[in-house]
């Protein structure tokens, strides 16, 4: 053993030796960076030491329901906020029905937006807790919860009355208090930066006399500033400038953050973008107020998109897709006029046409989709797709089932016309709840109809047509113009507002079949126009002078089989676009619309799987899109 070790010092000895004939300290010398040199060089090596702008995507949802809102666990979810949680991080679990759901990849975050009304009463009703069982009125919400079937859901429909008329018939501030504080726990609980993001929020749900103002109210906040308060509801009030007043009260006694998103204009009966104010003229103070408090309207989700309407958009043949216009929430018809201001695009134009009156914009949205599932499960995928209710899940007659009926009990829509949407797209720096909150709050977001397709655009006024298919495109794009939700002001004289535009499906999806910039201007006469250009098409087609492509991209799918393939369409799509007909003196937005290619509708996959032919007016087939939040010109 000593000779061993003798024979390696002596080894180890020469090698040194050698090294140093061969000029090894010198060698270690050339390749010590010289630290005076390094500090005093103009600018970093590296490109990316100084890059400080959003990279990463995040998809999630803020907008779903557990078993603790009154419309979710009163009609049989029993699947609580953490199996929520579980499954949106991409965990498989048990349905009501007991049937195995798993999301194909998980979400990166998720907004907490149980509704504020009887929140978590469902839930205690389940458990049978003797507190709530005591009251006459908690004793006949049980017994009727026993009973299931009808009696459950007129027991749910009479507490979802309740949210219309502002009158609890069951209230306790101790329960509020016991259930808000269980809901910011299990947010804190499952919160893990860099990986999975859970912000804290609720569900104001204003609905007066069936006409749907609902907000999502959103915090930035963890439990040492969201414990402070409890949610503000409609039992508090049904305006939402008295929610937007305790929002702001919130920042101040907490410094914290938060605002609310609107959703389903569609279902308000033409209230939601109303340009009165409880029947008066609207005023620069609400404007200035609501474009403060509601950065974002949820533009796509199950009960239908919101997009556009075809009655309103007569020149767009992509407007009518997968429309919800006919009643309110109570099934009250609605009339042609109210269109209007019910619909994202609509209500942009009103915008701008406001904003030259007021010298305030009231709707300078961005635009999210989320899902509204009231099954605890964000499920958006076609072939994936596990309805909105809890007794909607996949079944062979769930397609045909009433989902809502008018005042006279008749139905007015069914199961089929539910949508599988949405997604909200998030450009961050990182995953966690400020970065996600502050992407919201700035409109760095876009929404899907339900895939994860990949959507980015910057405005300026010298961007070159190259530009846009440089790897480092973004950097262009932040440092000479704006990204979706920003402002171009004071352009160049003889400049129009230029666009750098990319799109990448979804790895698991559709392919891409154009890439459209939607624009909407306000003239010398103060009215207001839109128009679509198609600016980059897939497959070669060709787009005309007027800036449109005629030519559909066609079809590959086997609706028997509940297929397709990804053989027409491109993978990305990418555009570099100048507008050609800019008039600097007049108010103008842009926002980007993708189209996929056509796929199998849910409906197409149920009638697959469980044999069934449904009627020749249910769609077996959608394209899925994507929606930016605008970048606005003002003179």
């Amino acid at each position: 053993m000593k000779n061993r070790k003798l024979t390696i010092a002596i080894v180890a000895v020469v090698a040194i030796a050698a090294l140093t004939a061969l000029g090894g300290p010198a060698l270690a010398q050339e390749y010590t960076p010289d630290k005076g040199q390094a500090v005093k060089q103009p600018k970093p090596y590296s490109p990316f030491v100084d890059q400080h702008f959003p990279q990463k995507v995040l998809f999630g949802d803020t907008h779903f329901h557990s078993a603790l809102s009154v419309d979710s666990g009163m009609i049989g979810n029993t699947l609580d906020l953490e199996t929520a949680i579980r499954f949106a991080r991409g965990e498989e679990v048990r349905t009501n029905g007991g049937q195995r759901a798993k999301l194909i990849r998980p979400l990166d975050f998720l907004v907490l937006s149980d509704h504020a009304e009887y929140l978590g009463i469902a839930d205690l009703l389940n458990k049978g807790d003797p507190a709530l069982l005591a009251s006459p009125v908690g004793k006949g919400w049980y017994e009727a919860m026993q009973k299931g079937g009808d009696a459950a859901w007129t027991a749910a429909l009479g507490m979802m009355a309740d949210f219309a008329s502002g009158k609890p018939k069951y209230k306790d501030a101790k329960v509020e208090r016991s259930v808000w504080d269980r809901v910011v726990d299990t947010a804190s609980k499952y919160n893990d930066p860099g990986a999975f993001t859970i912000l804290n929020g609720y569900e104001w749900s204003s609905t007066v006399d069936g006409d749907n103002l609902h907000r999502v109210v959103v915090f930035r906040d963890g439990p040492e500033r969201v414990k402070q308060i409890l949610p503000f509801s409609a039992f508090d009030s049904q305006d939402p400038e008295a929610l937007w007043a305790f929002l702001a009260d919130y920042e101040k006694k907490t410094g914290g953050s938060a605002f609310s998103i609107p959703h389903n204009g569609n279902v308000s009966n033409g209230i939601m973008y109303a340009e009165t104010v409880n029947g008066k003229p609207m005023t620069r103070d609400y404007a200035e107020r609501r474009a403060l408090w509601e950065p974002l309207m949820e533009a796509t989700q199950e009960k239908g998109d919101g997009e556009s309407h075809p009655a309103l958009s007569p020149d767009d043949e992509f407007a009518d897709f997968e429309n919800w216009d006919t009643v309110n929430a109570n099934g009250d018809p609605k009339t042609p006029d109210m269109l209007q201001y019910e619909y994202a695009r609509s209500a942009l134009k009103l915008g701008i046409r406001l904003e030259g009156e007021l010298g305030a914009n009231p709707f300078k949205f961005g635009m999210i989709g989320s899902t509204d599932s009231h099954s605890s499960l964000s499920t958006t995928r076609e072939d994936n797709y596990f309805g909105k209710l809890p007794n909607e899940e996949p079944s062979a007659k769930r397609y045909s089932e009433v989902f809502l009926r008018d005042r006279q009990k008749k139905p007015v829509l069914y199961t089929w016309q539910l949508a599988a949407s949405g997604r909200i797209g998030v450009w961050a720096r990182e995953n966690t709840r400020a970065e996600i909150f502050d992407a919201m709050k700035r409109k760095e977001v876009f929404a899907t109809s339900g895939s994860r397709l990949i959507v980015r655009v910057f405005g300026g006024w010298d961007f070159n047509a190259d530009e846009v298919e440089r790897p480092d495109f973004a950097r262009t794009g932040y440092a000479r113009g704006v990204p979706m939700g920003g402002d171009l002001t004071n352009g160049p004289a003889g400049k129009a507002p230029s666009f750098m535009i990319r799109a990448l499906r979804d790895p698991d999806d559709a392919n891409l079949d154009r890439i459209q910039v939607i624009k909407g201007w306000l003239d010398s006469k103060g009215k207001t126009h839109e128009r679509i250009y198609d600016v980059a098409v897939s497959d070669g087609r060709k787009i005309g002078r007027d800036g449109r492509c005629k030519t559909p991209v066609g079809s590959t799918v086997n609706v028997a089989d509940a297929s397709y393939t990804n053989t027409i369409g491109d993978p990305l799509l990418t555009a570099h676009w100048v507008d050609p007909e800019f008039d600097p003196k007049q108010r103008a937005f842009y926002y980007v619309r993708v189209i996929e290619i056509p796929k199998p509708r849910w409906t197409a996959h149920d009638a697959k799987f469980f044999k069934v032919k449904m009627p020749d007016n249910i769609p077996m087939t959608v394209q899925d899109r994507a929606y930016t939040s605008p970048i606005w010109y003002t003179p």
